[in-house]
């Protein structure tokens, strides 16, 4: 991934207006992903997008390229990135297409694909639309064009494939669920989904206007639900980002339910069910008491780098079915081929209304490790991570913790930082430590 030029992890992404993200870029990107998505014949693809204002402009760009490429597109408009996914895999598309900058700001954006496996490209196809990106376009022949389309029933076969993940012999009735949907791409899904199910609902972020997607809402900003969630007396709220493939939640109590808790719920309700398959995937980020609490039960737990893409890699490397990130990127291969904010939250209330328990209940007895996290600048010509005295002072705050906390370094993979991240049972120690950690790396790095 290092060697990419365009492509990060999770596509192409940016400033609108700026450098990849511009509409040359885009129709160039569509005539280049058309060629080599097209090479086995399928000639098919499925495109769309988050409630971004610039949406518009991309998806008309890549109509452009694929077009030229003679690559027939199918518009789904406005749709949840798991939603793409799916339907991709659905209506035996090559690959599809989603216009996205997730959790970000309204003036980002990004463009990126799945297979016809609902998953992401393999590095070797996001490789080779890369070379193509570097030569001229060759349209096809003007009988060879593609056609242009639009999937007018895209959201209600969505509705139907996240309610079949729910248990038929179950229901919500009587359930007050508060959804915010970060005026992004579920706001047309997820409150018919838990409606449908039965529960009765209150909605936040389900008016876009083009430029209000994840401002002060959604899976990033938890305040408005979690106050919307104690002001009604609702059961729990759900708060997912503005492609709707993370969530985050909130208890009745007012406690912030991330990613590590969503996962700590779901496994073990799957060992309770028979149906865990394997261990389970987290992160260098996932809370140490999640990894304590799985070693306690003897389930298998391994750590992918961050990104839901290497969650995903080790998941199909071990045939295990769930993983994910705390920052609320849950995937479960019994389900989806992809992360999916809203069958994960479907997963918490069926494990809910199984055992007869509220939110605040299923936790009780999970209690995260306090994490210290500090961030130091350095001279991108260092590397404070190879210093000696560094390592020394990592190694003794490691012997202080013992079998009860760690350490994690790394870099950031965006700016000239280093990630200075320490866990315990004690959070004044545990900031301590990171500290004398930090000041050894800033000294090593002057």
């Amino acid at each position: 991934m290092s060697q990419r030029k365009y492509f990060g992890t999770d596509g192409v992404r940016g400033r609108v207006g700026d450098f990849p993200i511009t509409p040359d870029f885009a129709v160039k990107l569509g005539w280049a992903a058309g060629t080599v998505l097209s090479a086995s014949g399928n000639q098919r693809v499925l495109v769309g997008k988050d409630t971004r204002l610039s949406g518009y402009m991309l998806e008309s760009a890549l109509e452009a390229g694929l077009l030229s490429a003679g690559v027939s597109v199918e518009f789904l408009g406005p749709m949840p990135t798991p939603a793409v996914a799916y339907l991709t895999r659905n209506f035996r598309a090559a690959a599809g297409i989603v216009i996205s900058a997730s959790h970000n700001p309204y003036y980002d954006n990004g463009i990126k694909f799945f297979s016809d496996s609902g998953s992401k490209l393999p590095d070797s196809v996001e490789a080779e639309i890369e070379r193509l990106l570097d030569e001229p376009i060759r349209c096809v022949p003007s009988e060879n064009m593609g056609r242009a389309s639009r999937i007018d029933d895209a959201p209600g076969r969505y509705i139907e494939f996240c309610k079949s993940v729910f248990p038929s012999d179950l229901s919500l009735k009587g359930l007050r669920i508060v959804v915010d949907c970060a005026h992004g791409a579920t706001y047309h899904i997820a409150p018919d989904v838990l409606k449908e199910l039965g529960a009765d609902i209150w909605e936040i972020g389900t008016e876009p206007n083009g430029v209000n997607i994840n401002e002060k809402c959604g899976a990033t900003h938890l305040d408005a639900l979690r106050d919307k969630v104690i002001e009604e007396k609702a059961d729990l709220g759900f708060a997912l980002d503005g492609d709707g493939d993370r969530i985050m939640m909130v208890t009745a109590s007012g406690r912030i339910v991330d990613g590590d808790d969503i996962i700590y719920i779901l496994a073990r309700a799957a060992q309770q069910d028979g149906l865990l398959q394997g261990g389970i995937v987290g992160t260098l980020m996932s809370n140490f008491a999640l990894e304590k609490f799985f070693t306690d039960r003897r389930i298998p737990f391994v750590r992918a780098k961050v990104g839901d893409r290497y969650v995903m890699e080790e998941l199909v490397k071990r045939d295990w079915r769930i993983g994910g990130e705390n920052s609320g990127h849950i995937i479960n291969r019994q389900f989806h081929s992809t992360g999916d904010g809203i069958i994960a939250g479907l997963q918490v209330l069926t494990a809910m209304q199984r055992e007869g328990r509220t939110l605040d209940e299923l936790l009780e007895n999970f209690v995260k490790f306090p994490q210290a996290l500090v961030n130091v600048r350095f001279n991108s010509d260092s590397d404070p991570l190879e210093d000696d005295t560094v390592k020394a002072v990592v190694q003794e705050v490691e012997r202080a913790l013992g079998n009860n906390g760690r350490v994690l370094l790394r870099k950031s993979g965006t700016e000239p930082l280093i990630r200075v991240m320490v866990e315990g049972k004690d959070a004044k120690t545990v900031r301590k430590f990171a500290e004398e950690i930090a000041s050894e790396v800033e000294a090593a790095s002057n």
